[in-house]
């Protein structure tokens, strides 16, 4: 077969035609580095290869390119990829060549998890543990991971965020949200009660009993 036309394509990508035929689809690199072009010669089992390269780059550079913005666990990498229609045996293939250059790293994605957590958007431990367990995190590592988490402290950082929006409303409004608020970030009713109780009597000033 002799390639007789090359069409470029959204998203860097080229499609290719061989006896005026449609044969596959590379990444415009891909298509260059191969030397690609009009008038070349290929064979039914050629496209075959080049296809099959062509989806092993695009999974790897997918898999890099969501790490570049953060850390991943590998359960997210293979859901991510799955939605691009990345064959299985693809997925496994780029899951190990990510975890022999330590760029999958379910522990050192847990820790992320918990320090992003506990910095951007406090959340009690449990709630925090099942986050984890859904991004595919072993239980173990989960709860390892979780371990040092004060929810006492996380509780009432998260609350002293929320007070500005307070300001002027009384006793049982101020209740009312702000424990709602700590609720639904995952923590009980004592820890609650006690972050509450302390944010109304800092905020009341030092009268209120």
């Amino acid at each position: 077969m002799i390639v007789t036309e090359l069409v470029r394509e959204r998203r860097r990508r080229v499609a290719v035609y061989a006896d005026d035929r449609f044969a596959l689809t590379l990444s415009l690199n891909f298509a260059r580095e191969k030397g690609i072009h009009v008038g070349m010669d290929v064979s039914t089992a050629e496209i075959e290869t080049l296809r099959a390269e062509d989806e092993r780059r695009v999974a790897y550079d997918t898999a890099l390119h969501l790490l570049s913005y953060r850390p991943r666990s590998e359960r997210e990498i293979r859901q991510r990829l799955r939605r691009r229609g990345v064959g299985p045996e693809v997925i496994d293939e780029t899951v190990q060549r990510l975890l022999a250059v330590h760029y999958l790293d379910d522990a050192a994605f847990a820790q992320f998890w918990r320090e992003s957590r506990e910095n951007i958007s406090p959340r009690s431990r449990r709630l925090v543990r099942a986050e984890l367990l859904s991004k595919g995190v072993d239980a173990e590592t989960a709860t390892s991971s979780v371990e040092a988490m004060d929810d006492e402290e996380s509780a009432y950082r998260a609350a002293s965020r929320r007070l500005k929006a307070l300001q002027g409303v009384d006793e049982d409004v101020f209740f009312r949200r702000l424990a709602g608020f700590l609720t639904r970030r995952g923590f009980g009713y004592d820890v609650v009660r006690r972050t509450v109780e302390r944010c109304w009597r800092e905020t009341a000033g030092p009268e209120t009993p």
